[in-house]
């Protein structure tokens, strides 16, 4: 009898240590994917400024200065047709 009380209360032991060691390896894995997450959310930010920044940066009179600055551009003159009234 003494010694299934011994190897009852071992296994107790052992199922509780189980069950401390799935816990914590459970908390750290919650906190790994909430660390992930907050990554992801400061990526979709960071992914929105980039897209607005990037379409002030193709606006059509920036890009119509640069031509003009930069590369010297002109706008042509417009070409009337003959005879057309």
């Amino acid at each position: 009898m003494f010694r299934l009380n011994l190897l009852l209360l071992l296994a107790v032991v052992l199922c509780a240590m189980a069950v401390v060691t799935s816990q914590h390896h459970a908390r750290k894995l919650f906190q790994a994917l909430e660390a992930e997450q907050d990554k992801a959310r400061q990526l979709d930010i960071e992914y929105g400024q980039l897209q607005i920044e990037m379409s002030t940066w193709a606006t059509h009179p920036r890009l119509e200065k640069i031509a003009r600055e930069r590369l010297r551009m002109v706008m042509p003159a417009p070409v009337v047709a003959k005879g057309v009234r």
